[in-house]
């Protein structure tokens, strides 16, 4: 008998990945799904077993075995530390049979300097004759150029892009079975929380950033100087709160890190909050409460714009041009590219244009989200053409 497999799972920390999870279960809850993950306490701590039969995607190898040393020697000799990385996964592919469904969860895997292993990874498991589908993707353009790139993309089943811009670059490099539809997390509910003192409903604003975007910023400091100008903004010049909400808490990567410091320069404010860690329902119960929302977490600004909140992404890749050129039509005064802040109050005026187009922003979002959603929920019957 055929089992489902979902892999490439980084954990639960990131809330995102913790969305993609929980939608997808939820797409194929008639279906017993095993997740393999790359931090399953994480996944236990917020209840995705409920939904999902949760195990370890690494374990244990041995350093004598051919495997390893043919590794070691890739290492050594051609400074491939792919080989190994892998190695921890071998056991668990070894469990895949043919006829089995794989569903590659992680969104933008490929997108990372390290993405060859995951070309090497998604080749043991084609050997091992299963069905492997790439489930809402975002692909940079770059990565076309590579030619191991192009071929393990053709060697998917099925391929969902999660915004038009990937989809069009797969077309144009002539993978064939491709479709396109919308994130799975568009269609994750939210859940009912209780606000706290200094979080006003529907006259706050939700801001969250992320290490990964400060990694990319031109110059040292400026964006931190622009989340910190844009706070100073709404609270002098505005009477609208701020909650500073995280969406990803993992270790080395936590955007904790960063709106802590912004709070302790602001706390002595009566309208200012920041929102502790819960799953991803919750925060998004948080964001739909919200007046606006600036995000830097792809699937923070993906909460906000489901929820029909007025949102402006501060983003660095091509998955937020995407997808908020596939909602608005254009991506222009939605993202503001990290590489375009280079002055201090670069974000207070982007915010600004956001203010003034709220109602027509709202509006859009209203009519829009219903189809767009739906669509998101209709890669579902694709995907059960391979069941």
């Amino acid at each position: 008998m055929r089992k489902i497999f979902l892999y490439n799972h980084g954990g639960s920390e990131n809330h995102g990945c913790e969305a993609l999870v929980r939608t997808v279960c939820e797409l194929f809850k008639e279906e017993d799904i095993i997740l393999y993950s790359e931090m399953p306490q994480q996944d236990l701590h917020y209840g995705i077993q409920q939904f999902a039969d949760v195990k370890s995607a690494k374990n244990a190898y041995s350093k004598l075995s051919p495997s390893f040393i043919k590794a070691y020697y890739s290492l050594k000799k051609k400074n491939d530390y792919f080989s190994i990385d892998i190695l921890p996964y071998r056991k668990t592919i070894k469990e895949f049979r043919t006829g089995d469904i794989e569903i590659s969860v992680g969104g933008d895997i490929y997108c990372y300097d390290d993405y060859p292993k995951y070309i090497q990874l998604h080749q043991m498991i084609c050997q091992r004759g299963c069905k492997t589908i790439l489930l809402g993707c975002s692909l940079n353009e770059k990565l076309f150029n590579d030619p191991k790139f192009v071929e393990d993309m053709k060697s998917y089943d099925y391929i969902s892009a999660r915004e038009s811009l990937t989809y069009e670059l797969l077309k144009k490099a002539g993978i064939k079975s491709i479709g396109l539809s919308p994130d799975s997390a568009f269609t994750l509910p939210k859940e009912e929380v209780q606000l706290p003192s200094n979080f006003i409903e529907n006259n706050t604003v939700g801001i969250n950033v992320s290490p990964l975007v400060m990694e990319r910023e031109q110059e040292d400091n400026v964006l931190l100087d622009n989340y910190r100008n844009l706070i100073a903004y709404i609270l002098n010049k505005t009477d609208y709160a701020v909650a500073l909400i995280p969406h990803v808490i993992w270790e080395g990567n936590d955007d904790r890190s960063i709106l802590n410091k912004l709070y302790d320069e602001f706390k002595k404010s009566e309208r200012i909050a920041v929102i502790q860690d819960c799953n991803c329902m919750q925060l998004k119960g948080y964001i739909a409460k919200c007046r606006f929302f600036v995000g830097a977490r792809t699937h923070a600004t993906i909460a906000a714009y489901s929820t029909e909140v007025p949102t402006l992404v501060v983003g660095y890749s091509i998955k937020s041009r995407g997808i908020a050129k596939d909602i608005f039509g254009s991506e222009e005064n939605y993202v503001i590219p990290i590489e375009q802040i280079k002055e201090e109050n670069k974000l207070t005026q982007a915010f600004i244009w956001l203010q003034g187009n709220e109602n027509h922003i709202k509006e859009h979002l209203k009519k829009r989200m219903p189809q767009y959603i739906k669509d998101a929920e209709n890669v579902k019957e694709k995907i059960k053409e391979f069941f």
